[in-house]
């Protein structure tokens, strides 16, 4: 028992630095953000974390024995490390017996555990309140199983590939040492083979998994969603009477022209007649670039008769393709069908993809289909114009929106628009919130009193402000806890104005935990894990919009006539849409 006790000690000893560096990592790697997250996804992060920690321990120790050194011109044992000569402190080995080594590590070994129960105490009750806040069950039992069992696994694997390099490095430096290599070129040579090793690991893993990721994308494209199936009635791309080949409209193309309800359908609902929707889309194969697909989804509205209808709408979808069936549909059901809806593919791979390393391509997707669809719109007698409309979610916000030179340019060539959950870069939304008027909040701004432009959480908001609201008008649906809309890279350095204060003193959005702290880079990082899972939440939170759709449309665009029981009914019938999981679009 007592060599075992002297063993710990000396690991501590050696590895003091390194736990103390993990468990701050971990730390604040599970301080609260602004969503819930699923217990196996936090395991993984705190794990990851607390072994990125470990291995930063390795460059403290290094720079606090060099310091010390410096100071003293020697350094205490317990941030020696194992390498360390024996008489670089005070007495060395010698002076340290193994009940007095036993008796350290089990006073460190119980205050290392009494902090880990005692801050996961901690955990567990931030996120619950975050859980709480946004209307989900509280974490359970096999929740905790689930992450306990997720961090282990992720920092046995983090260990195994320490190890590997670890070991790489050693036989590195012994291949130079046995080739006559001196100290310094021996030392020069492993730490050389350490960082390569890293830096291969990184960007292979990044290379690969862009590679891998391309791949699922681009074989996901070619099949086709559970429910979608070739329309059978003229008005929709890839049905009767179309020039868009249905195995060409790509996988969410499909989902879009063969989903979305029927004129008979939209008749029980509203208890009204109604026409059969047109909508017209172009998949990324079908035409040699983006004015060839924006030239054949005009095509397409001219043949199926979409510049007839009282409301054409333009959406840009997010990378893959996905147009949120919601939104569509409710605009479907508040005229009775009388819409067309056109829209066109610019990438098969997901939304982050696109966003990090081609941001400029939703944009001009979105311009090509928006002037190939005014100009033809412009040709018309004005008389006989539809109301001219435009739409876009996260990276599709961002893409239509940003196809227009400014708020003036964009009221004075649409009807209307609206914008869902629009990222942090978005313009004009930037300029608008930098610009709205005092008093009001960042999550919940007001501009020039709503004149032109409000914004909504839930139902109700866009009439929050005083004064008529003219049109053309535009909307924004918007949370105070979507990750997508505050992911600015100032947050890096500056707390943002969205955590400025408790939410009972109008210091953040009300479904905010007033746990969450702003720290420095770490709230960034907390953003970027928060947004794979922003849309895994209920809606009126995160990234999830199904409920604000129809009152958005509604307050955006009237002259439905719908009354408040047919809103009602059109409510519900959005609401049990299947969205088709679009967290990975």
């Amino acid at each position: 028992m007592a060599k075992l006790s002297a063993r710990g000690a000396a690991f501590l000893r050696a590895h003091l630095i390194h736990l103390i560096c993990a468990l701050a990592l971990a730390s604040l790697a599970l301080t609260p953000s602004l969503v819930p997250r699923p217990t196996v996804f936090q395991g993984v992060m705190a794990g990851l974390w607390f072994m990125v920690g470990f291995q930063l321990g390795f460059a403290v120790r290094a720079a606090v024995r060099a310091l010390a050194r410096r100071l003293s011109g020697r350094w205490p044992r317990s941030m020696a490390g194992p390498d360390a000569p024996a008489d670089s402190t005070r007495g060395g080995r010698e002076g340290r017996s193994p009940l007095r080594a036993g008796g350290l590590a089990a006073a460190i070994g119980v205050g290392l555990f009494i902090y880990v129960i005692g801050y996961g105490a901690l955990v567990v009750s931030w996120q619950n309140e975050v859980r709480e806040l946004v209307e989900m069950e509280p974490v359970d039992g096999p929740g905790h199983a689930a992450f306990l069992v997720s961090m282990a696994t992720t920092m046995l694997l983090v260990f195994g590939i320490a190890k590997a390099i670890t070991a790489l490095r050693d036989a590195v430096g012994r291949w130079v040492a046995r080739r006559g290599g001196s100290a310094r070129r021996t030392r020069w040579a492993s730490r050389t083979t350490a960082v390569a090793a890293v830096l291969a690991l990184v960007l292979g893993l990044i290379g690969g998994g862009l590679g891998v990721v391309g791949r699922i994308y681009q074989d996901r494209d070619a099949g086709t969603l559970e429910g979608s199936s070739p329309p059978v009635l003229p008005g929709r791309s890839g049905g009767p009477g179309s020039a868009a080949d249905w195995d060409g409209l790509g996988r969410q193309g499909r989902a879009f022209t063969g989903g979305g309800p029927s004129a008979a359908h939209i008749a029980q609902v509203t208890g009204t007649s109604a026409e059969e929707p047109v909508r017209a889309y172009a998949g990324l194969s079908q035409g040699a670039d983006m004015q060839a697909r924006a030239e054949l989804v005009v095509e397409e509205l001219e043949r199926h008769g979409g510049f007839d209808r009282e409301v054409l709408l333009v959406a840009t979808p997010t990378g893959s393709g996905w147009l949120e069936p919601q939104a569509i549909a409710a605009l479907e059901y508040l005229y009775a069908g009388d819409t067309a809806a056109a829209s066109m593919q610019y990438s098969v791979q997901p939304s982050w993809v696109s966003f990090l390393f081609d941001p400029e391509l939703p944009r001009n997707s979105s311009q090509a289909l928006f002037d190939a669809v005014h100009a033809r719109w412009q040709a018309l007698p004005e008389a006989e114009r539809p109301r001219l409309v435009v739409y876009g979610l996260s990276l599709g916000a961002l893409g239509m929106s940003g196809s227009f030179e400014s708020l003036e340019d964009l009221l004075a060539r649409t009807d209307a628009a609206l914008f869902t959950g629009p990222p942090a870069t978005s313009e004009p939304w930037r300029t608008l919130q930098a610009n709205r008027d005092p008093g009001s909040p960042v999550w919940q701004p007001i501009y020039r009193d709503g004149e032109r432009v409000r914004w909504q959480s839930k139902p109700g908001d866009f009439a929050a402000p005083e004064g008529s609201w003219r049109e053309p008008r535009l909307g924004y649906l918007q949370h105070a806890t979507d990750p997508i809309t505050w992911l600015d890279p100032a947050v890096i350095y500056r707390s943002p104005e969205w955590l400025s204060g408790p939410a009972d003193s109008g210091g953040r959005g009300a479904d905010v935990s007033d746990s969450m702290r702003w720290i420095p880079g770490v709230t960034f990082l907390h953003l970027v894990a928060d947004m794979l899972v922003s849309e895994a939440v209920p809606p009126s939170h995160g990234h999830n919009f199904g409920d604000v759709a129809v009152d958005g449309w509604a307050q955006v665009l009237p002259g439905h006539e719908r009354s408040q029981a047919q809103l009602d009914e059109i409510q519900s019938v959005i609401e049990g849409i299947d969205t088709h999981d679009p967290t990975w679009e």
